[in-house]
């Protein structure tokens, strides 16, 4: 199979999460180790930093991956879901994994894929795994797919566990409270392994603290411990929060004497996020007149922070681009949205996606306005259509919607 015809038997053939939902979530760890003892146990022979949370994960997994690149180290980094292309999951010092390897792996896997119903998110983690250790990488950021306790890369034992922070999302899997949440993520605190919380609440905070004492874990508040913000490419505000973990991280593995970061390579790696390891969407601009903004938040947390700093802006009109997955709740999420936008409704193209017009039935409850679109395309195309030089442009709800509008 090539390239095109492999990624398609991967999505098509075995369960994701990102396109099918529940029937994608395994129970256990039980696949992904008898996947990695037929691979060899690449996992055994690389140094790794977890890093766990509700929002931000990936942007904190970008951070620490492009301040280690400036440091001079070779730099594996997994994270989850891809936007544009599938490679972008798995990459080197911001190189994607060329296609021949994931050909190279999926067909020569494909026979104990098919007897043993390993998911698409197993043998993702796999061929990471395999493909860093077969690069020697010096360090592998290891972001999870979903929760912690049970998420396929939960095999490692990293030198630093990273958890980010907690809200509600993801709930009919993890639970419906934030403790419960909290245990879920909490779960990749090894015996004797450091770990940074990047933010916490009153109901989070004793759930990490009684797991690190359960497992002799020294434990660093970084929102207590960390008062520098320093400039970053990754502009959205929430990443105040993401810097702050990321300083913390990095002071402790300088104390582990694992690596040597200096205060440059700190600065620099900061700086130049996005070009040393090709992050997209997090408030990424598309365009300057109007101003158009993509964005990947899609739980309340996550909105929240971004809808504020949308109100912070300078415009005469807002339009927004929005589609959303059919498990959403969006009870909680609509009532977060400005009444005073014209909306643009559309369903991402995949199966999960929610039908245009019941989310501009939903809205219209909440006071939100606006048409409806066959596609995202044909939304984003109509909001730019719609829009003068001083309107802005946002667009957002789903990971999908975004990485739709990447590729438009």
């Amino acid at each position: 199979m090539n390239y095109q015809e492999t990624t398609e038997w991967m999505f098509k053939q075995l369960p994701m999460y990102q396109l099918q939902g529940a029937s994608a979530y395994k129970k256990d760890l039980t696949n992904i180790y008898l996947l990695e003892d037929h691979l060899g146990n690449p996992h055994q022979n690389l140094k790794c930093i977890h890093v766990a949370g509700t929002n931000g994960k990936g942007s904190t997994s970008h951070m620490l991956a492009s301040v280690l690149q400036e440091s001079g180290y070779k730099v594996g980094l997994y994270t989850s879901p891809h936007l544009k292309d599938f490679r972008e999951r798995i990459k080197i010092n911001g190189l994607e994994i060329p296609e021949n390897e994931v050909c190279d792996f999926i067909n020569s896997n494909k026979d104990f894929f098919e007897t043993n119903e390993i998911s698409f998110f197993e043998m993702t983690v796999g061929l990471a795994f395999d493909y860093f250790a077969k690069e020697k990488v010096d360090v592998a950021i290891i972001e999870v797919g979903m929760g912690g306790r049970l998420d396929a890369t939960n095999i490692i034992t990293p030198l630093v566990s990273v958890i980010t922070n907690i809200a509600l999302d993801h709930t009919q899997f993890l639970g419906n409270t934030m403790e419960a949440i909290a245990i879920e993520k909490a779960g990749i605190i090894k015996p004797n392994i450091p770990v940074i919380i990047g933010e916490y609440t009153p109901k989070t905070k004793p759930v990490f603290l009684a797991k690190a004492n359960e497992n002799h874990s020294e434990i660093y508040f970084a929102s207590d411990l960390i008062t520098e913000n320093p400039p970053s490419d990754l502009l959205g505000e929430y990443q105040i929060h993401n810097k702050k973990t990321v300083l913390q991280t990095l002071q402790l593995l300088n104390q582990q004497n694992e690596f040597v970061i200096s205060p440059a390579n700190i600065k620099n790696g900061l700086l130049h996020v996005v070009k040393n390891t090709g992050l997209l969407g997090r408030w990424q601009q598309l365009g300057e007149f109007p101003k158009i903004i993509c964005d990947t938040a899609h739980n309340k947390n996550g909105l929240e922070i971004v809808l504020d700093q949308i109100q912070k802006e300078q415009f005469e009109n807002l339009h927004i681009v929005l589609g959303v997955v059919n498990d959403k709740d969006l009870d909680e999420i609509l009532p977060l949205f400005p009444k005073n936008a014209f909306y643009y409704f559309c369903k991402p193209n995949i199966p999960r996606g929610l039908d245009a017009k019941i989310l501009q039935e939903k809205a219209k409850r909440h006071g939100l306005n606006g048409n409806t679109y066959s596609s995202v395309n044909e939304a984003f195309v109509s909001a730019k259509k719609n829009s003068t030089k001083n309107d802005f442009i946002y667009i957002g709800g789903s990971t999908f919607v975004v990485a739709e509008t990447l590729v438009i």
